[in-house]
C-alpha cells in the first residue's frame, strides 16, 4: 500500500469514490443532496490534482488500486485571527468495499504528518451530524468540535 499524490489517470477511481460520498449525503439529507451527480467535473478534478494549495492524495493498494482519497485545502489565516496555516480535509473517503481495514486511519494520520510537515498549526474538517459512522470515526482519531453551525429549515 501507497499513500501517493492523485495522477489525472486517478480520476475515474475518484470519480467512484466522490459518487459514494454523494450517495451518503444523500441518505442523510436529502433535501441538500441529490443522489446522482458530482462534487466536480472531470476538469474540475484534474485541476485540484494540478494545484499545490489543494493537494489530492489517494491510498493505492499494492494491486494498483485506489481504495482511499484523501482531498485537502492550505488555509492561511488572515486578519483579524492571529496569523496560522490550517490543512483542512474537504473530503477523505474510503472504497465501501475496503472499510473496515484501517485504511481511513492511515489517511489521517497521513494527513496529520503532512500538515505537520507543512507548518500547519492545526488540521480541520466539516463533517454532517446526520453521518454518525463519520462522527465517530473522527472522534476516535481525535477530534473535537471547533464550533457549531446551527440551521433552521424554511
Amino acid at each position: 500500500m501507497t499513500i501517493r499524490p492523485a495522477q489525472k489517470t486517478d480520476i475515474p477511481a475518484l470519480e467512484k469514490l466522490l459518487q459514494q460520498i454523494l450517495t451518503v449525503h444523500h441518505q442523510a439529507r436529502p433535501d441538500l443532496f441529490t443522489a446522482k451527480g458530482g462534487k466536480y467535473s472531470r476538469e474540475e478534478l484534474k485541476g485540484l490534482i494540478a494545484d499545490e494549495l489543494r493537494p489530492v492524495f489517494v491510498y493505492e493498494d499494492e494491486h494498483g488500486r485506489i481504495l482511499g482519497h484523501l482531498f485537502t485545502i492550505i488555509q492561511e489565516a488572515k486578519a483579524p485571527s492571529v496569523p496560522h496555516k490550517t490543512l483542512f480535509i474537504d473530503d477523505l473517503c474510503v472504497d465501501e468495499e475496503a472499510r473496515g481495514q484501517k485504511i481511513g486511519s492511515e489517511l489521517y494520520q497521513f494527513a496529520l504528518k503532512y500538515a505537520r510537515e507543512i507548518g500547519c498549526y492545526n488540521l480541520t474538517l466539516n463533517v454532517w451530524n446526520d453521518n454518525q459512522g463519520a462522527l465517530r470515526f473522527y472522534e476516535r482519531q481525535g477530534l473535537r468540535a471547533q464550533e457549531t453551525r446551527l440551521e433552521q429549515i424554511l
